[in-house]
């Protein structure tokens, strides 16, 4: 009987070990209501939840500076300085404590989840195996913003993918009315058939809606580049937005019209864009 009993309690342990490290591994990451489609997962350390820095950055809008062990992520008129394995870290110019330090695991720096959501604004929530982030709603002239969608024009039909998250959405509103440049004329032309363009006119690139909780349409832009000569040097394209809303042409920064791809595919990536129809044969 002797024998038995540590081998039960030996049993029984091996088993709470495997379900809790079963329990860590299968922890899922919410923003916005969106499942973080992440290749690492956040875990549980110390009776702290632990996340990669990218996927919360990315995913709050946060933009991120490295410098030696440092790391500077900023919002708007918030920035927090974290040190690699120190439990201080910087708030907006004064030192705060961490009760989690930060920390690397496969080349990754996992940061505590809890101070920097909340230092953004952010609200998190635990069920379960759960742990949702809900970023600030992003408003639009008094209005909540729910999505944005892209149409993308094909020969024949036509792709819109949705993006969600309100970091997400506010980050592509800022790109389009931070990059807006002098206001132009209209093009001449506007080609609506690749095989009937002429160099001068105009493709549209993207219409970029953004609708409210309702489906209405908030405001809208599009986005146009100069179909260049032949033999000409193609380079960065000649831009211009039409912003719906104040019915005016501007010139547009072909770089950022560059990130917006980028902000895509990021969104793509953490499963905040997705394809709502297709009407390409």
């Amino acid at each position: 009987m002797k024998k038995i009993l540590p081998a039960i309690l030996l049993a029984l342990l091996f088993i709470l070990t495997a379900s809790s490290v079963g329990y860590a591994a299968d922890i899922q990451m919410k923003v916005d209501g969106v499942t973080i489609l992440a290749e690492v997962k956040p875990e549980m350390k110390n009776n702290r939840m632990m996340v990669p820095l990218r996927v919360i950055s990315e995913n709050v809008g946060a933009n991120v500076h490295w410098s030696g062990t440092e790391v500077a992520l900023t919002k708007n008129d918030r920035k927090i300085v974290l040190t690699l394995n120190s439990d201080k870290a910087v708030f907006n110019g004064k030192t705060v404590l961490l009760d989690a330090k930060p920390y690397l695991k496969d080349n990754r720096l996992f940061v505590p989840l809890r101070f920097l959501a909340q230092s953004f604004g952010c609200t998190v929530n635990y069920s379960h195996t759960t742990v949702s982030v809900d970023t600030k709603p992003f408003y639009i002239d008094g209005v909540q913003v729910a999505a944005v969608q892209e149409e993308i024009q094909m020969t024949m039909g036509s792709i819109v993918d949705e993006l969600q998250g309100h970091a997400y959405i506010e980050t592509m509103y800022n790109l389009l009315m931070q990059n807006k440049g002098n206001e132009v004329e209209a093009p001449a032309r506007i080609s609506l058939n690749v095989h009937n363009r002429l160099p001068g006119d105009y493709d549209q690139v993207v219409q970029i809606d953004f609708v409210g909780e309702n489906g209405d349409s908030i405001t809208s832009f599009g986005l146009y580049a100069e179909v260049p000569s032949e033999g000409e040097d193609e380079g960065e394209p000649k831009v211009v937005i039409y912003a719906e809303t104040e019915k005016r042409w501007y010139a547009f920064s072909s770089k950022a019209s560059q990130e917006i791809w980028e902000l895509n595919a990021i969104a793509g990536k953490n499963g905040f864009l997705t394809m709502i129809s297709n009407t390409t044969p």
